[in-house]
This record gives C-alpha cells, sequence and structure tokens, in this order.
C-alpha cells in the first residue's frame, strides 16, 4: 500500500535533491523518498552520556535520571539547603 504526501521544504532541503536527482537521472520524488526512509539515530546532547555505565552508582536508575536528579539538586542549592 503507498499514500501520497504532500510536504513543503526549505530550498536549502529541496535544491540538494534536486541536484542529486539530475546527477543521477533520477525523479526528484525517488531521492526525496529514499531519504524519507534512512532511519538515523535521534542525536541527543547529554554531556553526561559519556559516563553510563562506568561506574556503580548505587542507585538503578541513575542512567536514566540523572537530569532529574542534577535538576533537584540544582533546586537545593538555589534554596540555600545543600550549604
Amino acid at each position: 500500500m503507498t499514500h501520497s504526501l504532500l510536504l513543503e521544504v526549505p530550498e536549502s532541503i529541496y535544491q540538494p535533491i534536486v541536484e542529486e536527482a539530475e546527477a543521477e537521472g533520477r525523479k526528484v520524488e525517488e531521492i526525496a523518498l529514499e531519504r524519507l526512509a534512512v532511519k538515523k539515530p535521534k542525536q541527543i546532547d547529554d554531556p553526561f552520556e559519556k559516563f553510563i555505565g562506568s561506574f556503580d552508582s548505587k542507585g538503578m536508575d541513575w542512567a536514566r535520571r540523572h537530569d532529574e536528579y542534577l535538576g533537584e539538586n540544582l533546586m537545593r542549592e538555589l534554596r540555600g539547603e545543600n550549604e
């Protein structure tokens, strides 16, 4: 089963697709479909990711909830509770 999809894209995305299609003698739609089909891993800018698994945190959920824990600690510091 196929579906039609109408997209409005900025020139900076469209033009490279047009150039690639022209260079390969293919339709713009073919190139666009190939690019849509490529699944890229979600990029998350997490400065603590490189530390995940490198030490025993004595907590089962530190890797998953570290942002929450850091936020809680920051709130305590801002309230003057950590001094």
